[in-house]
Parts: C-alpha cells; structure tokens; sequence
C-alpha cells in the first residue's frame, strides 16, 4: 500500500475542489480504498464527491486519478470495489469529452494521457465486469484512437466472454470517428461482424457502426437487424444479458434509427412473436413510436389493439394503455375496452382500470358504471396524484385525469363520491375528491354543503378552489364574512394557503383587494401558471390602474407563463391586441419548429382563439402545429398524445378563428 500511495502527502490537497468544497478528505478515502471493511464505502465516496453527478471535472480529479487507477489495478483489492473505481475513471474521462471547456480542469488533459497508458493493460483484467469498464473508459481516450482500436481489437480475438467482446465492439465504434490509420481497418472489421458472427455481435456491430458513422444511414443496418431479429434466432440471443427483456427487444428496434418503415415493420411483427417478453418490449417501442409522431397511430395501433386479449396479464394492460393515451384514434376498439371494465372480462384488476381511463378518454359512458362501483368500494384503482414521469411506467392514473371529464354524468357519478369525501381519512383523498369536483365546475353543485364542511379542514384550500369552479350558486350559499375568516385564518403548514385561497375568494366573491394586497409584490416572477397577472386580467377594465406594470413585464420573457399571463392580462383589461399579439405569436412560434411545446404554449394557443380575427399574424404558426407530423409536444411519456391532441384541437379553433377565409378542411363538420 505504501507505494501505491506514494507522494499522496506532497500534495497540497486543501487548494483542490471537489463537488463538496475543498478535497482535504480525498487523501482519507484513498487511504480507505486498502482497508477491506472500508473499501466500498470509499470507492462510492470518490464517485460522489470527485465525479457527482457530472457536468464538470473537478481539479481533485487529475489529483486522485493516478491513485485511484493504482488501486484499481489491485489485485488485493476487492474486484467489485476495483470496478466502481474503473467507472469512476471512465464517468470522468466520458464528462470532460462532453461538459463544456470552462468546467474542466486545465490539468485533466495531462493526467488522463498518463491514465490511458495505465489503462491499457487492464484490458487483460482477470475480472469480467472489469474489462467491460475498462474497455468502456477507453472510448472517451479520444487523443489516442489509433493505439486504443488496436488493443480493443487485440483484447478481442482472445475475449471469451460475450458480454465483454460486445463492449469491445461497442468501445471500438465509440472512438473510430477521431482514429487515422486506424479507421478504415476498423470499420471494415465492424461491416464483416455485422454480417457474419453470432446474433448480439452482429447488432452490436450495427450499433458501433451506427456510432462510427453518424448521420450515415446504410440499408445494411436494417437487414442485418431484420435478420437477426425474424431469421429464428433465439431471443435470449440478441443481447448478453441473461435472457429476453423488454429493454433488450426495444434497444434492438432502435438499432433501425430513424428508418421510420423498418420500425414500423419490425414492431408489428414482434408484437405477434410466441415470448411474452418481447411482445412487452414492442409494446413499449410502439408507444413511443406513436408519442414522437402522429403517422404511426394508423401504422401501429391496430396491432396494439390484438394484444387487448394477450395472454400475458401486465400486456394487455399496457395495450389498453396505449390505446387510452391514444384518445378518440382508439375508437374502433371501445367495445373491446368496454368488454374488459368487469371481472368476468377482465380479471387483473390494472388492467381493468386502465380500461375504464381508456373508455373516459374517449368519452365513452360504460366507463361510468366502473367508475361508481369504484367510488363506491374499498379499492378506488385510481391515484389521488397525477404523476408526470418520463417513460413507460405503468403506475396508477389519478382519478381526476380519468373521471375529471365526465361532467356530464356527475348526476351518477355525485352520490357515490359525496359518500367517500364524507369518509375519507387522509389529506390526499379529500384533496383529490375536491379537485375533481373542480373539474366538474357547475355540476358539482350538489357538493356545496360537502365543500362548505371542509373549508374547517386540512383541505380548505382544494374545497374553494371547487366552490369558485362551481361559481354563483356556491357564492350565495356559503357567506362572505366565514370566507374572510378563514383568509384570516389558514390551514396550518400549508405555505401555498394563503396564495390560494385569496384567489380562489376573489373568483368566488368578486372581493379582489386581498389578493392584491397579497401578490401584487411578486408581479414579475417569471414561474408559475397563476402569475398575479392572472388575477389582473380577471379583474378586467378593474384592473386599468396596473396597466403600465404590466406593459414593462410584457418584453422580459420570450417564453413560458410570463408572456402569457401578461398579455392576457393587458388585453381583458384595455381590448387592444396590438400590442400583445406579437409577443404572443412569438412566444409560440419557436415550439412549432422545433417542438417540446409544454402547457403554456396550448394556453398560448388558446388565448389566441379567444382574441380572433386580431390575432390574425398567428395563422403561419398554427398550420404549422397541425401541420407537423412529429408531435411538437415532449416525446416519451404517457401525456405525449394527450398534449399533443389538446394543443391540435387548440390551434384548430384558434385557426377557425383567426382566419378571414377559412380552408374547406377546416370547415367545422355539418
């Protein structure tokens, strides 16, 4: 140990940095690295405190290299602490190729040179997992291609192991865009793997030649894939991972890049394959497939739609869930989806309450008898919290987004969710029964004196909220001086009350001061959809007196709920659209070239449509948002489609209504 931490002392670690402040303690962790009941915990302190979470590289790094390198070439040294300091290595050397120069020590470039010459022999480490690491950390040694392809390739013709031979594959694709005399030789090599090795070297070699080549397309890619994926190979044999996943089939597809055709194929015939597994795995591809563009929902939903009766439980509840995501498109289906809201038609109960969201999406009224026996049971199915993850989790819908557009049968719906609001034990129960009867506006009127029982409770604020959605009715039932009361008086270790009940009481009784008093300081914070704004343009020609303030707010942001909420504001309090037009057509166009439009931009959208004709300079932006085929919304989650069918229907109406002719295809149906 004494010489693998030779001169750690000569250092003067206090002038360091790490992710916590001065590096003082990085000498103590490398000390620990040789201390076997200390080991662990100190390769994962390293990690956390020299790389974090990246973004930069830290000048304790070029210092602890060489000594973590040391250690990690220990064979005294536990090979699974030995690994975490190889992906240390590699998690820094992939940072400072990616993080922008200003974040990277000037002294890294140096002491990664010396660590690539350390490296190299740890290609021959007795350990698999660890020759995967090193071979990973390799491809970031980019001053070094032509050295490092020939190891890689070296270490390859003696590999024994799959797993570490497709990560030499990998490594090797990685770094031949900055290789010379090594690239034409490597890339002929990884050409000879894709059409002639076993079925995960082969896809590997098209991913390496993917990475090679970027920007270069090649009809090879997709027979290679085609092949391996349709020419009877086991898939258990596409990946080496120890058999079939769902990630393994969905990183296969990917391998046909944006070869939207060959995508589409394979998804379509996997969805049929005999395993489960991969059926799960192009179930996956296919949604999000269809949250990038709006093309694939003809191409691929009738082949979801097979897999409603799949014999894998958690399959059929994922095709009922992208059929919901999937809206009115999925409308050929619904006696499908109706056909499993029972236990008799559908016994995995998941299943079964993403068909009833599935039915609610499409506005279809069997959803609503599943709905009461719900409402009316111990278990509800559905979450009292929207959740607004990426990717393709199959966690619980909330109620509000599967019963909160069924106003129209609130007369059903009302006896059974008055009964649970009067039972329910938890904060998060009534506040999510509130917020659906908010979303049913009006015709949750039969809840008033509900409403009115909990403005004493923990969830005050959720219950005006919904008396001020139910409107003039609420207000002449509950009296003014109990409402001023409570503003006096808010629920306790609820920092956000006050905000919200000021507003929720002006919309309710028309009584504005408190919530001037309140939020007109924070007039120009830039975040939040209830910018104070809001409440200045719901005060209308009232609001005359703020005009000024709002109009130096109107040019501070280009983008999100600022500009909005200003130009709102400023137009339901003068009538003039001049001036706030343009900033809302800037404010959108942006999102219809690029994508990624979030709910302010639909809001936008909306606006527009409520201003009409003025608003006429909008038109180009509004065809182009219905124009697109990829979705201009954020892909990859389960609200891709719904975002993307709320802001069509919006720059639909908005286009109806800005438009002095008004094209055929856009005439509203007879």
């Amino acid at each position: 140990m004494s010489d693998a931490l030779a001169g750690i002392d000569a250092i003067d670690w206090a002038r360091l940095e790490h992710a916590y402040g001065t590096a003082e303690d990085v000498p103590g962790m490398l000390r620990d690295l040789y201390r076997p009941e200390k080991a662990a915990d100190a390769a994962d302190d390293l990690l956390t405190h020299v790389h974090h979470q990246g973004g930069a590289v830290c000048s304790a790094a070029p210092a602890a290299l060489v000594y973590v390198l040391r250690a990690a070439a220990d064979p005294a040294i536990a090979p699974a602490v030995r690994h975490e300091l190889l992906e240390l290595v590699g998690a820094l050397a992939y940072t400072a190729n990616t993080a922008e120069p200003r974040w990277v020590t000037p002294a890294w470039p140096a002491s990664w040179d010396l660590a690539v010459t350390d490296l190299l022999p740890l290609l021959d480490d007795p350990a698999t997992l660890n020759r995967i690491a090193v071979a990973d950390a390799l491809a970031e040694a980019r001053h070094r291609a032509d050295e490092v392809i020939a190891a890689l390739r070296a270490r390859w013709a003696r590999e024994p192991e799959q797993e570490s031979r497709t990560q030499l594959i990998d490594a090797v694709g990685s770094i031949v865009p900055y290789a010379d005399a090594q690239r034409d030789d490597a890339l002929t090599w990884l050409r000879q793997l894709m059409h002639d090795a076993a079925p995960a070297i082969r896809l590997f070699a098209v991913q390496a030649l993917r990475r090679a080549l970027p920007g270069h397309d090649d009809s090879a890619y997709a027979w290679t894939v085609s092949e391996v994926l349709f020419g009877g190979s086991d898939p258990g044999a596409w990946r080496p991972s120890g058999g079939v996943s769902q990630s393994t089939v969905v990183w296969a597809i990917g391998l046909l890049g944006e070869d939207r055709a060959n995508r589409s194929d394979a998804v379509q015939r996997l969805l049929t394959h005999p395993d489960a597994s991969v059926r799960a795995g192009a179930l996956r591809t296919a949604a999000d497939m269809l949250s990038r563009r709006r093309s694939a929902v003809p191409e691929l939903l009738p082949a979801v739609a097979c897999l409603l009766s799949d014999a894998e439980p958690d399959n059929r509840l994922f095709a009922a869930r992208v059929l919901g995501m999937c809206g009115h498109a999925a409308r050929p289906w619904a006696d499908a989806l109706a056909a499993m809201v029972t236990d008799e038609g559908e016994p995995y109960l998941p299943a079964q309450d993403h068909a009833v969201w599935a039915l609610s999406r499409l506005g279809d009224a069997r959803c609503v008898p599943p709905l009461v026996r719900r409402l009316s049971g111990e278990r509800l199915g559905f979450g009292y919290h929207g959740v607004h993850a990426d990717g393709w989790g199959t966690y619980e819908l909330s109620l509000t987004e599967t019963a909160g557009g069924l106003g129209a049968h609130a007369d059903v719906l009302m006896p059974p969710l008055r009964a649970r609001l009067a039972a329910a034990s938890t904060l998060d129960e009534r506040r999510a029964l509130c917020q659906l009867l908010e979303a049913w506006g009006a015709a949750a009127t039969p809840a008033i004196p509900d409403l009115i029982g909990l403005l004493s409770t923990d969830a005050a604020v959720w219950a005006l909220d919904a008396l001020a959605a139910i409107g003039p009715a609420a207000a002449e039932a509950v009296s003014p001086e109990r409402l001023r009361a409570l503003l006096d008086a808010p629920p306790e270790g609820q920092t956000f009350a006050p905000r919200c009940l000021t507003l929720a009481y002006g919309r309710l009784t028309g009584d504005r001061t408190p919530a001037l008093e309140l939020l007109l300081p924070q007039l120009g914070e830039p975040y939040g959809q209830n910018n104070p704004a809001t409440l200045l343009g719901e005060m209308g020609p009232a609001g005359a007196p703020y005009v000024e303030r709002l109009r130096e707010l109107l040019h501070v942001h280009n983008e999100g709920w600022l500009p909005l909420r200003v130009s709102e504001a400023l137009w339901k309090i003068t009538g003039q659209t001049d001036e706030v037009v343009p900033v809302l057509v800037q404010a959108i166009a942006p999102f219809a070239e690029r994508g990624g439009a979030y709910r302010a931009i639909t809001a936008t959208v909306k606006l527009l449509a409520e201003i009409g004709r003025p608003a006429a300079s909008a038109e180009p932006v509004l065809k182009a948002f219905l124009d697109a085929d990829e979705r201009p919304v954020r892909h990859g989650t389960w609200r891709s489609v719904p975002e993307d069918n709320e802001l069509s229907d919006a720059a639909h109406a908005a286009l109806l209504a800005v438009s002095d002719s008004i094209p055929r295809e856009l005439q509203p149906p007879c």
